[in-house]
């Protein structure tokens, strides 16, 4: 479940499994990204460190005076960019975003933020028709001027309800989400555009989620697959539950739906109901364990619950402690 409806913030991206990319024909590897618009600035291990901090892209102070506390910066750096206000990708942010190391990750999303999920005008028909198309190009015509690497992650948590664009809200059919993600795509493939990382990015599975596989692009479409998911303790009528628990399920699903790179596309924890520190001390642990993880980005933004790093001294230490040895 998201963790926050309010735009203009960043969310994350990252927690890569090294997953052996399926072969795909000569057309499908053309509209694929080089080698440098895939590798975010990495950990002495090889892991990406990303986050997300209120104010991107423009206002980079927040993660100016973090990332100088963690006394590392990092490899990833996202944010959201709703279409219904019509803004042109941030070229001159997003360049100050990447003089810092990392690589802009833009969560695209085709809606109103302001309007809640029922938006005749973002049906997923209407976008997969093209009636928004001019809007599509000038993106990619602005990206690839741009021309550094950048993650696009188009409409996320396509599989929860509470998006305009998701499978079963404001009167979308079956197919609809694939057919309007290769239209979005395609017209970055005619632009030319060849800095850009797809990244497709499902919610962990919940309550009232939909299965991934029906809304898989296809891997002549998608560079990155991705997971959002979070320990929300008891705020929903839930329980504490570990990040091993809260993504198991979601790692299993989409392991059977594609074979590229797998990120987490958000991540973060509550303080309340339980040890937040210890929960972060045990993803660390969890991501040492397995050293085919790339990466992860936290979500440190206070909103409905405070999801942030320095919630309390004990969790700030515990990630301090557990990324200086990641």
């Amino acid at each position: 479940m998201p963790p926050s409806r309010i735009r203009r913030l960043g969310t994350a991206a990252a927690l890569l499994f090294a997953l052996a990319a399926a072969g795909v024909g000569a057309a499908a590897a053309a509209e694929r990204p080089s080698e440098a618009a895939r590798a975010p600035t990495t950990t002495s291990s090889g892991q990406a460190f990303g986050v997300t901090v209120a104010g991107l892209p423009n206002d980079t102070s927040g993660l100016d005076s973090l990332s100088s506390a963690l006394g590392r910066r990092p490899g990833l750096v996202m944010w959201y960019s709703a279409w219904g206000d019509g803004l042109p990708f941030p070229a001159a942010a997003a360049a100050r975003v990447a003089a810092t190391g990392a690589v802009p990750v833009v969560t695209w999303e085709p809606w109103d933020a302001a309007k809640g999920t029922d938006q005749p005008a973002y049906k997923l028909d209407q976008i997969a028709a093209g009636d928004f198309t001019a809007y599509e190009t000038s993106w990619a015509r602005q990206i690839k001027a741009y021309g550094q690497p950048v993650v696009l992650r188009f409409a996320h948590e396509m599989n929860g309800d509470w998006y305009p664009w998701s499978a079963r809200t404001n009167g979308n059919a079956a197919g609809d989400y694939v057919r309007a993600w290769r239209q979005v795509r395609s017209v970055f493939t005619t632009e030319g555009v060849t800095n850009v990382t797809w990244a497709w990015s499902p919610n962990v599975p919940s309550a009232g989620t939909s299965r991934m596989a029906p809304l898989y692009p296809g891997d002549a479409y998608v560079d990155q697959v991705a997971l959002d998911g979070y320990n929300w303790g008891p705020l929903k009528g839930g329980r504490w539950s570990s990040f091993e628990e809260v993504f198991t399920a979601g790692l299993k699903e989409i392991g059977t739906v594609s074979d590229r790179p797998l990120f987490v596309g958000e991540v973060g924890s509550t303080e309340t109901g339980g040890d937040k520190a210890a929960w972060v001390t045990d993803m660390f642990a969890t991501l040492r364990a397995h050293p085919e993880v790339r990466g992860f980005t936290w979500f440190d933004v206070r909103t409905q619950t405070d999801w942030r790093i320095d919630s309390s001294p004990a969790t700030f230490a515990a990630f301090r402690t557990g990324l200086a040895t990641y």
